[in-house]
């Protein structure tokens, strides 16, 4: 049997550490990448450098950015009395497709589970309540996953919170317990926002 060559061999090993992709489409990644012409495999290559160098997490939500704010942050319009905390950016990105929210958000980088060694200490928890507290906000959402892990720790959250003068809110449970925020899709994501209540 015909052995690949070392920089084929490489290029299917680099793909094959991706979330989701088994070798066999690590191997049709490759064979693609080796079909399409020069200028396509160098515009892929060139895009992943940039988001390497380029991309960042926003100083003060920790959304991505290409700039010290992201967006959203940036943005004048925003309602500045209402922060979002989700766990992604995907999740925040869900949450804008939807229309239904004008607020700020709060990235928290994943949510607490003791079991993949992930504290609070690992998340932008510490960052989120100095936000509140040296913000004005009235309101505080949490849009965690509706998991175990998302619900304990939106709970976490809502207990460092519950000295301070904000009232704190979850997402209404359109969104059945144990899916996904990325994968819901918009109408179950603006009930969920529209039906928020007391945390």
């Amino acid at each position: 049997m015909p052995e690949l060559t070392e920089s084929v061999s490489n290029l299917i090993e680099q793909f094959a550490r991706l979330p989701g992709i088994g070798k066999k489409s690590a191997e049709r990644l490759a064979y693609h990448v080796l079909r399409i012409h020069e200028s396509e495999a160098v515009a892929l290559a060139d895009a992943i450098r940039a988001v390497k160098e380029n991309v960042r997490y926003c100083a003060e939500c920790f959304n991505l950015a290409e700039a010290e704010l992201c967006g959203i942050c940036a943005d004048p319009r925003r309602q500045r009395d209402v922060l979002c905390v989700v766990e992604q950016p995907r999740d925040l990105i869900a949450l804008e497709q939807t229309g239904m929210y004008g607020g700020l958000y709060h990235v928290l980088l994943g949510r607490i589970a003791p079991l993949e060694g992930i504290g609070p200490e690992q998340l932008t928890i510490d960052r989120l309540v100095e936000r509140i507290r040296g913000g004005s906000f009235h309101e505080v959402v949490m849009a965690t996953n509706p998991t175990l892990e998302g619900d304990g720790t939106a709970l976490y959250v809502s207990n460092l919170l519950s000295e301070m003068p904000v009232r704190v809110t979850r997402l209404a449970r359109g969104i059945t317990s144990g899916s996904v925020i990325e994968l819901a899709n918009k109408e179950i994501l603006s009930d969920a926002l529209t039906g928020r209540q007391e945390f």
